[in-house]
Parts: structure tokens; sequence; C-alpha cells
């Protein structure tokens, strides 16, 4: 056999760029970018195909300390990622923490080939990328270690070299013609919430979860539903803006987003709803696709 396949899976803490990174290897937009840390709170997979390999990245939330079952939750796709991957991508930047011992000696047990990278060099001196390889190196003995930047694709062939060097032989594990496990509705949902992430500040982002109600595929256009849930009234109210001036703004570029990712002209309307305690409610969050 001949054939390599495996999973990649995308480590690192909260703003570190993983999802950049992902989304630069996959080739195609699938995991939620912005500034704000703590942007993606499932795994996402991205699928990548040639003749003779399968690569299926895994991008996971940051690691964090869990405030709230939702974070019990994000972290549990992230214990389910460890477990089950082929190779780890380890991503880090100049600022980052170092790992966690004991989650390395985690790695160590599982004997897996591990990629360390760091990532954003674009902002570092070359002094600074020497000394950051090296803590790494020393860190992570038997990684191998490459500076990149997914932002401007430096150095993401060298990535891509290496994990295919390192895939074991397997039959392709989801069919050739997928790029992802993922729902469309799935991903309206992320646009949506990339977007408030995007036009609203302080912690009313954090306090959101989006549910398409409904997704409907007509011949000339798409009709789409979906449910904006909040934990409190003052937070529909900023949503909502004044005179609904804020979720309409928020319509018209979520809209225009998934009219490109799903190539077909767009009827988006945009619900809010209070729902006080989601973030520790098992049952709601289970609705949102969460583990517990």
């Amino acid at each position: 056999m001949d054939h390599k396949s495996g999973f990649v899976n995308i480590i690192g803490h909260p703003n570190v760029g993983k999802s950049t990174l992902m989304n630069a290897l996959v080739g195609e937009k699938l995991s939620i970018i912005t500034s704000k840390a703590q942007t993606t709170r499932h795994r996402i997979m991205g699928i990548v195909n040639g003749d003779d390999f399968q690569i299926v990245y895994s991008d996971t939330p940051g690691m964090v300390k869990p405030h709230y079952k939702l974070h019990e939750s994000m972290m549990k796709f992230v214990d389910t990622a460890i477990e089950d991957a082929d190779i780890f991508l380890l991503v880090t930047e100049k600022d980052d923490a170092p790992f966690e011992e004991s989650f390395i000696a985690r790695l160590n047990v599982l004997k897996r080939p591990v990629i360390a990278l760091l990532n954003k060099v674009d902002l570092c001196t070359q002094e600074e990328v020497t000394v950051l390889l090296g803590k790494l190196k020393a860190q992570i003995p038997d990684a191998e270690v490459i500076p990149v930047s997914a932002l401007h694709r430096f150095n993401l062939e060298k990535v891509f070299d290496t994990l295919l060097e390192k895939l074991p032989f397997s039959p392709a594990y989801y069919p050739k013609d997928e790029l992802t496990d993922r729902s469309m509705r799935f991903f309206v949902s992320e646009i949506i919430r990339e977007k408030i992430l995007l036009y609203y500040k302080q912690e009313v982002p954090y306090s959101v979860e989006v549910a398409v109600d409904e997704y409907k595929e007509k011949e000339s256009i798409t009709l789409i539903v979906a449910t904006i849930y909040v934990s409190r009234e003052s937070q529909k109210a900023i949503i909502l803006g004044h005179h609904g001036k804020s979720i309409k703004g928020l319509g018209m570029a979520a809209r225009k987003d998934i009219e490109e990712f799903i190539e077909s002209k767009v009827y988006l309307e945009l619900r809010v709803k209070v729902n006080k305690n989601w973030r520790d409610d098992p049952q709601q969050l289970k609705r949102f696709g969460y583990e517990l």
C-alpha cells in the first residue's frame, strides 16, 4: 500500500493564529479568524486530498482553564483530537506562554510525530527567531521545528512536505471529494458569529451563540433564518442597535460572506433571543453541537 492518510491536530493557546494556519493549509476559509482570542469553539476538520494521500487537519479550541460548561466541552474537543491524532502541529508565537510540562509529557506518552511551528515570524527579528526556535527545541527535543507565517504563507510548503513524509500508510478516511466533516448550516452559523466578533466589542461576542433554524435551497436563492442567542437583555439591545441599525449592518456583512461561501444568492433573516445561562445549560449546549 503506497497511499498515506492521517489526522493532523493543530494545537496551541488562544490567539496564536491556528485558524489562519488551518485555512492556509486547506486552501479554504473553514475556521473563524479574528484578532480576538478563543474564537474557535468546536473541532473543525479540513481535508486535503492528493492521488496518493489524504491529510485531515483539525483546528481545535485554544487551551483554556474552564469557567463554564461551554469551556469544558471546548476542552473535550481538544482531548478527543489529541487521542486520535497521527501527527501534532504545535503552534506558538513570540509572546506566547510555553506549553505546560504536563501537556508535553502527555504527547511524549503518545509517541506520535510532533512538528512545532513558530508562527508570525514576520513580526520577529532574525535574532528573536533563532532564540525562540532554540527554546522550542529545548522543550520538545524530538519535534521538527519550523518558523512560519500563516498569514503570508511563508514556509507552508516545508510544513506540507514534512507532514507528507511523516503521514502513516493508510487508505483515505473520507471520500476524496470532501473538504470538511461539517455541514453548510454549521459554517453559516460560524460566519455570523465571526461577524459578531468583528462588529461588537467587550463581553458581547463571548456571550453569543448562533443557531441556524432554517436553511432552504431554492432555484435562484437560499433562504436562511438564524437566531443569535445572548445571555442578557442589555446584550440583545446592543446586538439590535438603535432602531435595529446594528443588526442590519451585521446581516449585510454576514450575507455577503455566506453568498461567497455557498456560491448562491442568499436571503438572511436574523433574530435575537435571550437565554440567560446557555453557557452552563447542558441541554442548550447539546443543541448547539457541544459534547459534555
